[in-house]
């Protein structure tokens, strides 16, 4: 699966707000969105007014990089979450929060959504006893996600913890960090799903 590379803090200049692709750093002072609150690249600062288009593909885009897909992927999604009954911008972005990788973060066991990621991807994960080590695995209500036991004693896993302790778990979700491991509750509701996306204007661009 084809991944970007590039300069992260550079997409949430892009978007003009702050994503937290970074995780705890998107809160520091050295956020380069601080220093630089425009848009990259030598027009950056050119004020433009955006066409209706054009509101719609920026939307679509801060979308993807929040949740850290390519394009077919998140296209992907679109097409499942219209096959779903129900509100299609709503379906889409309930996919997306139930994914394995966004599950870890939102559980405080990843600083940003690559690092949950990462942690997914290096087979350290149980997902109902079993490892899974695929990121955009679908959860269920009922699923247990833990860290497997014999990683639970690494100093990495206590590093993330200090730093994402404050992190309010959403109420579709139950943690037990003594133990390194959650369960979903419930599938989540639109104002459970705290990502500043207007999915409206996304179901618009790609309906035309």
């Amino acid at each position: 699966m084809a991944r970007y590379t590039g300069p992260v803090c550079r997409r949430c200049r892009r978007e003009g707000e702050k994503l937290f692709l970074k995780g705890e750093k998107c809160n520091k002072q050295v956020c380069p969105i601080n220093k630089r609150a425009f848009a990259p690249g030598q027009h950056g600062t050119s004020r433009r007014k955006l066409s209706e288009y054009g509101q719609q593909l920026r939307e679509k885009q801060k979308c993807k990089r929040i949740y850290g897909l390519m394009e077919k992927q998140f296209r992907g999604y679109y097409d499942m979450a219209t096959r779903i009954k129900g509100i299609t911008g709503e379906n889409m972005l309930r996919l997306l929060e139930m994914r394995l990788d966004n599950a870890m973060y939102r559980l405080g066991y990843g600083r940003s959504r690559t690092e949950a990621r990462q942690i997914v991807r290096h087979n350290l994960v149980m997902v109902n006893g079993k490892r899974v080590n695929i990121p955009s695995y679908q959860l269920k209500v009922g699923d247990v996600i833990e860290i497997r036991e014999k990683s639970r004693s690494l100093q990495r896993f206590k590093d993330v913890l200090d730093v994402t302790a404050s992190r309010i778990i959403p109420e579709w979700l139950s943690a037990e960090h003594e133990n390194l491991r959650g369960t979903v509750s419930s599938l989540p509701t639109r104002d459970q799903i705290t990502v500043p996306v207007h999915e409206r204007l996304i179901v618009e661009f790609y309906s035309k």
